[in-house]
C-alpha cells in the first residue's frame, strides 16, 4: 500500500530509478531532516518578507502575489512530483512560492483577525511535533489499515474540493469555504486531522527510503514531500481558527 501523499507516494519508485546515484551516499532521517529545515527556512522568509508588504494594508498586489504563488508553487511543484531528480532546485523555488502565496494569505487574514496568522503557525509546529512524537514511540504507527483508512479519506477529500470548484461555477455555493457554522466547523477539523495523520504516512515513506539506501540525492525529494503536507495543515489550521474566531464575534 503507498502513502497517501503523492509526493512521497514516489519515493520508493524513484529511489529505484536513480538506484546509480547511491554511489554518492544513501539517505539519511539526519539528512533529510536538514533539507526539510531549510525549505522551512525558504518558506518562513519568504512569507514574512511578503508579509509585510501588506501588513499595513496596502492591498494593491495582495491578489498579484497570492497567483503568483499559488499558481506558480503549484507548476513547480508538480515538476518536483513527477521528476524526483529536479528536486534539489525545484524544492527551494517551490518553497519561495509557497512563502509568497503563504503570506499574502496570511496577511489577508491577519487584517480581519489580527494575531491569527502567528496563532496557526504556532499550532501547526505543535501538532507537527506531537505526530512527530507518536510516531518515535510507535503509538502512532502507518499500518495496512491505516494506510487504506487514510486513502480512502484523501480521495473523499479530493472529491469533494473538486466537487465544490464545479458547482462555484455554475454558481452554487455550499457554503463551507465562508460558513463558520457547526457544520463547517466540523468539516474543517477533519480535513485538518487527516492533514495531520498525513504526517505519519510521510515519516513512515522517509523511514523505508533511509531502510532500503535510497539514493542520498532523494533526500530532497522527502524533504519537499514534507513541506507540501504541512503547508496544507497550515492552511487548514488557519480557516479553522478564522471560523472559530469568527463565531465568538
Amino acid at each position: 500500500m503507498r502513502t497517501t501523499n503523492p509526493v512521497l507516494s514516489r519515493l520508493a519508485d524513484a529511489a529505484r530509478a536513480t538506484a546509480a546515484g547511491s554511489r554518492s551516499g544513501s539517505m539519511t532521517t539526519a539528512g533529510v531532516a536538514g533539507k526539510a529545515a531549510i525549505l522551512l527556512a525558504v518558506v518562513l522568509f519568504s512569507a514574512a518578507v511578503t508579509w509585510q508588504q501588506f501588513a499595513t494594508g496596502n492591498l494593491d498586489l495582495l491578489m498579484p502575489a497570492m497567483l503568483l504563488g499559488g499558481i506558480g508553487g503549484f507548476i513547480v511543484g508538480m515538476i518536483a512530483s513527477f521528476k524526483p531528480q529536479t528536486a534539489p532546485w525545484s524544492a527551494p523555488i517551490y518553497a519561495s512560492l509557497q512563502g509568497i502565496f503563504l503570506g499574502a494569505v496570511s496577511a489577508l487574514y491577519n487584517l480581519r483577525f489580527a494575531g491569527l496568522p502567528q496563532q496557526a503557525v504556532l499550532l501547526t509546529f505543535g501538532v507537527a511535533a506531537s505526530v512527530f512524537l507518536l510516531y518515535r514511540f510507535n503509538i502512532l504507527r502507518a499500518t495496512e489499515g491505516f494506510k487504506r483508512m487514510m486513502l480512502a479519506a484523501m480521495i473523499g477529500i479530493g472529491l469533494f474540493y473538486l466537487g465544490s470548484m464545479l458547482l462555484s461555477f455554475f454558481g452554487v455555493s455550499i457554503g463551507y469555504f465562508t460558513s463558520s457554522g457547526p457544520l463547517a466547523i466540523g468539516i474543517n477539523l477533519a480535513v485538518a486531522g487527516i492533514a495531520a495523520l498525513n504526517l505519519v504516512l510521510d515519516f513512515d515513506r522517509i523511514e523505508q527510503g533511509v531502510q532500503s539506501g535510497a539514493p542520498k540525492q532523494l533526500e530532497w525529494f522527502a524533504a519537499f514531500g514534507l513541506m507540501v503536507t504541512l503547508i496544507w495543515l497550515y492552511l487548514e489550521l488557519l480557516r479553522l481558527l478564522s471560523r472559530l474566531q469568527g463565531r465568538r464575534n
